[in-house]
């Protein structure tokens, strides 16, 4: 039942934060959006390699996506400064703009759905949530 509620209440949160997406006019898929916070993590733009390995999925599966993200001109294909056949994944300035409106919507989806709760509530279920998250594998 529990596993069951925190499933439903993820594809709220998904669901309301698509609606913002789509209202402010920004076309991105789930996955996009996922590799985008990816590159935007690293300290220096990734290699392909890194992004399948720190999302967890095959090389082609990223290239896949690179290529929708440098189609829409949210990241470009760099070569590596130290080796020229090493390339790197940068975001654009669209791309941070992009990730910013992400942000944007996902924090006003939170809010939508925890609009209902008092600020104690909040609080607690702040504190239940570290524990989980914090306390994993």
């Amino acid at each position: 039942m529990l596993a069951e509620q925190l499933l439903r209440l993820t594809r709220r949160l998904h669901r309301s934060q698509q609606r913002l997406l789509d209202s402010a006019d920004i076309a991105i898929t789930p996955a996009q959006s996922r590799l985008l916070r990816t590159v935007a993590h690293y300290e220096r733009p990734p290699r392909m390699a890194d992004l399948a390995a720190r999302l967890e999925v095959v090389p082609r599966a990223v290239t896949s996506l690179v290529d929708g993200l440098e189609a829409s001109g949210r990241v470009r294909r760099a070569p590596d400064p130290d080796n020229r056949r090493v390339i790197r994944i940068e975001l654009t300035e669209t791309g941070r703009d992009t990730l910013r409106r992400l942000r944007v919507a996902r924090r006003a989806a939170v809010e939508d759905i925890l609009s209902p709760l008092t600020a104690d509530q909040r609080r607690t279920l702040g504190e239940l949530l570290a524990t989980l998250v914090d306390g994993g594998p």
